[in-house]
């Protein structure tokens, strides 16, 4: 008869501990790596941005970064707790279009800023809304409070979407 130790068949807390650490690690990494490509398209942004006609509602350059870097927080976190309920395997959907939605949002930056594609853009972030619907959907499936974190980059989105339509149709010889 063979015996086991203690420690072979009960779990291993620190391990387990471990293992949930390093997801939102790699969660917060992944959506920062997105948010830095993005990004480098719009290393002119401001100046860029202040030049064209916007409207009286549009935000100053200086609130983008720090509202998108609260959103970027909010969005690694939903998807952490998506693979803490789901575990990576079975989260793998839902990591899919995570990772689909992360793609058109830095897409979106390089249209606009870098490309100056008001039209391209446009129809970018007409399909992150989508995208973002259906993972607030998928990850609220999967835990209540992943899908409501994403609420807020919804509504921003959203609001990217009307500003994106009135810039480019207030600048159509630059955009």
């Amino acid at each position: 008869m063979h015996s086991y130790s203690a420690s072979a068949v009960e779990p291993q807390p620190h391990r387990s501990h471990a293992l949930k650490l390093a997801a939102l690690v790699a969660l917060v990494a992944i959506t920062a790596v997105a948010a830095a490509i993005g990004s480098i398209a719009s290393i002119q942004a401001p100046e860029f941005y202040l030049a064209l006609n916007r409207p009286s509602w549009a935000p100053p350059p200086n609130l983008f970064g720090p509202v998108w870097s609260a959103l970027y927080l909010l969005m690694a976190i939903g998807a952490w707790i998506v693979v803490r309920v789901e575990g990576w395997e079975r989260a793998k959907p839902a990591m899919m279009l995570y990772g689909a939605q992360l793609a058109c949002n830095a897409l979106w930056t390089w249209l606009f800023f870098y490309w100056h594609s008001g039209a391209a853009a446009f129809v970018d972030i007409l399909a992150l809304c989508a995208l973002v619907v259906a993972t607030i959907v998928v990850f609220g499936r999967a835990h209540k409070l992943a899908g409501a974190l994403l609420l807020p980059y919804l509504a921003w989105v959203s609001f990217a979407t009307a500003l994106t339509w009135a810039v480019w149709h207030a600048n159509p010889a630059t955009l």
